[in-house]
């Protein structure tokens, strides 16, 4: 049986989520997975108190940018040796 649980942020900001304990874990935890595939975040209860102990959240795939070219302009400075193989778009990944 899942139960809600609020979840108070330090903005203020009140998410509720869904609640499960061991037990139920155990026998839908198939189900349970699929759940947080699809972006869910489930508390897991243990204890005669069903006290929160851990929560299952989707993982966040995060792509990879490229990196801005110019947001240090001015802030710093590069000097490369004479005998350095690399050219600077080497060392930069361009």
């Amino acid at each position: 049986m899942c139960q809600l649980v609020k979840k108070v942020t330090f903005e203020e900001n009140i998410f509720i989520m869904q609640a499960i304990n061991v037990g139920e874990l155990k026998a839908n935890f198939s189900e349970i997975l699929k759940r947080v595939q699809a972006g869910e975040e489930i508390a897991i209860l243990f204890g005669k108190r069903k006290k929160v102990v851990a929560k299952l959240v989707p993982e966040i795939s995060e792509k990879k940018s490229r990196r801005k070219i110019g947001i240090l302009d001015k802030k710093g400075s590069v000097k490369f040796n004479s005998d350095f193989k690399m050219t600077e778009a080497e060392f930069l990944g361009l």
